[in-house]
């Protein structure tokens, strides 16, 4: 008899459906895996056979063949030890094969029978409630996959309880949604002593979602702004926070089965590889970018990342996803991230200062700030430059204006864009395209005519006009303004950086 048992493959964010077949003929006794399984899944013949001895049982003197359907799909990854597992009890008749039906298993088993976690369980369990079945998953991401609402969740310690569950002689909790964290708090604005030019760039920036570029000395408070850039961003909604959650448990980050509304920020070190950064590898794994969906992904010393690792970018700041290709699997991963990158506006640092600036200047600046590509740059909508912190700033007492009050000014303007693209795919003015864009950023005359004037003389291209149109639209929702007028479109012009001339 042929026994069959539900599981999952995932690529990228989607999970596939997958069905292991289980079949006992006779012959030498050999246990074989088959459907494309990589080394993780083929090695799982040896947990399960440890594991089932670890309960008491053995397999029979026969020639086991587990088939993982679709063959031709690849399969990756430890959590499916407990479908095998259930397959070959289901086949050796420990287990009614029918009752097994209506789940989908996921889980890694350990030498003793016990049931370890395993990523993606969060996915599993939106792919189980899509087919109107229950979910058997490690009782360590119980509260995980409660999260996808789907009824009949089943949340096992161990082999032999998952056993005698579905013999009836044991019965299992539902386990309970974990509970959402409580938003993170990061530092504050008033820490920031002076840049009062930089600090109204940011909250533009946290207003539209835009991106931002800071250039600078060392020491100037680049690094703390970026790190106060998720205290004044609004909190994910429910939607968000799920989807968040989903990028986390595929990468195995998702702990204890909370769900988390602060948004996410990344940093990574500017050694990072392109695998890294993006994603992908041998088994494709979330880059930093995905990571950072929904959320900030900064990116400090800029011009030291490699410049094919900041090039790779450019798609994902454009589309908001990632399309890794390999030989064998083609995948999509969310990807629609705030950037904030610093950098220094030399090698030494001390560009503006002639008393710290090194023999080189002005030439060490042309050839520092090359590092990084002239598309890349013409994606970033705000470029401020960042003054040194003198000692008169560092004397004053804290302003009086923090994070809170940036805040609650930039979940006003956050408001007014829900409404307004509540019906387009669009969430912020920075995503908002085509005729959306036209329909609520076109600016008055003057502005159009500043604008035309502007474009004309910074050599500006389409994809730099249509992101100041963006920028000055956010200016005027903090301004509270249905009209996007001239002074804004002044203020969106005055963040754009001028191309050098040849």
């Amino acid at each position: 008899m042929v026994a069959s048992v539900s599981t999952v493959a995932y690529l990228g964010l989607e999970a596939r459906a997958v069905e292991v077949q289980c079949n006992l003929v006779p012959g030498l006794p050999n246990f074989v895996v088959v459907g494309l399984p990589d080394k993780a899944v083929g090695e799982s013949r040896e947990r399960v056979r440890a594991a089932m001895a670890a309960i008491g049982l053995s397999l029979p003197p026969k020639r086991v063949i587990l088939n993982l359907s679709p063959a031709d799909l690849p399969k990756e990854g430890s959590h499916f030890d407990l479908p095998i597992a259930l397959a070959l009890l289901g086949a050796m008749g420990v287990v009614d094969a029918e009752s097994l039906s209506e789940h989908v298993f996921v889980g890694e088993l350990g030498l003793d029978g016990r049931i370890a976690p395993s990523p993606g369980v969060l996915l599993a369990a939106l792919h189980a409630a899509e087919l109107g079945k229950g979910l058997v998953c490690p009782v360590a991401q119980g509260a995980e996959a409660a999260w996808a609402g789907t009824t009949g969740v089943i949340a096992a310690p161990d082999l032999i309880g998952l056993i005698n569950h579905f013999k009836g002689q044991q019965l299992l909790a539902a386990p309970v949604a974990g509970e959402a964290e409580e938003l993170a708090r990061g530092p504050d604005l008033n820490q920031v002593k002076g840049q009062e030019t930089a600090k109204r760039a940011l909250e533009i920036a946290a207003a539209g979602g835009h991106n931002l570029l800071m250039i600078g000395p060392p020491g100037a408070g680049k690094s703390l702004m970026a790190s106060c850039l998720p205290g004044i961003l609004p909190p994910l909604e429910a939607a968000e926070a799920l989807e968040v959650s989903m990028v986390a448990s595929v990468a195995g980050t998702l702990q204890g089965g909370k769900l988390t509304r602060t948004r996410p920020f990344r940093s990574p070190h500017h050694s990072a590889s392109m695998a890294a950064l993006t994603g992908g590898g041998l088994k494709v794994k979330p880059g930093e970018v995905s990571m950072a969906h929904l959320g900030v992904l900064f990116l400090d010393e800029l011009p030291e990342f490699q410049r094919a690792v900041l090039d790779s970018l450019r798609q994902p700041l454009e589309t908001g996803t990632v399309s890794v290709a390999r030989a064998n699997a083609h995948v999509t991963l969310p990807a629609r991230v705030q950037l904030v990158a610093a950098m220094n506006p030399c090698r030494c640092g001390h560009l503006g200062d002639p008393a710290l600036a090194c023999a080189r200047a002005p030439k060490c600046a042309a050839d520092y700030q090359a590092k990084v590509s002239g598309p890349l740059l013409d994606r970033i909508d705000l470029h401020v430059e960042v003054q040194p912190v003198t000692a008169a700033d560092l004397v004053l007492p804290p302003p009086a204006e923090g994070s809170a009050e940036v805040a609650a000014r930039v979940a006003a303007a956050r408001a007014v864009q829900t409404a307004r693209y509540r019906d387009t795919p669009a969430r912020t003015n920075a995503e908002a395209e085509g005729p959306v864009l036209d329909a609520h950023s076109t600016p008055d005359e003057a502005g159009r005519k500043l604008l035309a004037q502007a474009a004309e003389a910074m050599r500006m291209s389409a994809r730099g006009y249509t992101r100041v149109l963006r920028t000055s639209r956010t200016i005027a929702d903090l301004a509270s303004s249905e009209q996007v007028t001239r002074i804004h479109v002044a203020e969106a012009l005055s963040y754009r950086r001028r191309p050098p001339v040849s």
